[in-house]
C-alpha cells in the first residue's frame, strides 16, 4: 500500500537492533485517516471472505482493528496481557513473546467473546518473529473458530515472521513488508 509506505518513508524512524519506529502515526499518536484507508484495502483484500469478528492484541493493535472492524461492520476483540479483576475465570490463554518489550505474557480472551462459530480475522500492527500471531492463532484453535485471514500494517519481511505464518496456508495480507532496514541507509520495501 503506497499511502502507507509513504507515511513510513516521511516519519518512520529506523533505530538500531531492528526497531522501526513509527509511534507519530500508528502505535502512540494514530492517524484515524490512514487507518480509515488501511481498513478499505484490507476489506478489498479479504471480500468474499465470511469474517465475524477481528481479533487483535493488546495494545498497539486496537486502534487499527477497531478502524477495521467498522469497515467489516463486526465487533473486534482484544487478547489482553494480563489478567484483570473485570475478567471471567472462563478464558483462552497462550503465551507469547514480544519482539519489541523482550517479555513473555500470558495473553487471555474471554471464552464469551469467541467461538466454535466465529469466522476471525486477525489484524495487528507489525510482524517481525511471529510470535503474537502464532499465540492468537493458538488462540482461535482453541476457541474452535475458523481463521479467515490476517492483516498486517507492517511487516518486517527480513524476519521469519511472514514465512513461517505463511506456511501455514492462511492468507495474510500485509500493506507494507520492509526487505531492509537500516539507521543510515533507510528502509527498502519488496515491490
Amino acid at each position: 500500500m503506497k499511502l502507507l509506505e509513504e507515511r513510513i518513508r516521511k516519519d518512520g524512524v529506523v533505530r538500531p537492533g531492528n526497531v522501526l519506529k513509527v509511534d507519530s502515526f500508528l502505535n502512540h499518536r494514530m492517524d484515524v485517516a490512514l487507518f480509515q484507508e488501511m481498513a478499505k484495502e484490507w476489506k478489498r483484500l479479504f471480500a468474499g471472505k465470511n469474517i465475524n469478528k477481528i481479533l487483535t492484541i493488546e495494545a498497539s493493535g486496537i486502534g487499527i482493528a477497531a478502524v477495521a472492524a467498522i469497515e467489516f461492520g463486526v465487533p473486534v476483540v482484544f487478547a489482553k496481557k494480563a489478567k484483570s479483576i473485570n475478567l471471567d475465570n472462563d478464558n483462552y490463554t497462550t503465551q507469547i513473546v514480544s519482539y519489541t518489550h523482550r517479555n513473555t505474557y500470558d495473553v487471555i480472551v474471554s471464552k464469551k467473546y469467541l467461538g466454535p462459530e466465529d469466522h476471525v480475522l486477525i489484524i495487528d500492527d507489525f510482524l517481525a518473529n511471529g510470535c503474537a500471531l502464532e499465540g492468537l492463532l493458538d488462540i482461535i484453535e482453541k476457541a474452535g473458530a475458523t481463521v479467515e485471514g490476517i492483516g498486517i500494517a507492517i511487516e518486517k519481511g527480513f524476519q521469519k515472521g511472514g514465512t513461517v505464518i505463511r506456511a501455514r496456508g492462511i492468507q495474510m495480507e500485509s500493506l507494507a513488508i520492509i526487505e531492509s532496514m537500516d539507521p543510515e541507509k533507510g528502509i527498502v520495501f519488496r515491490d
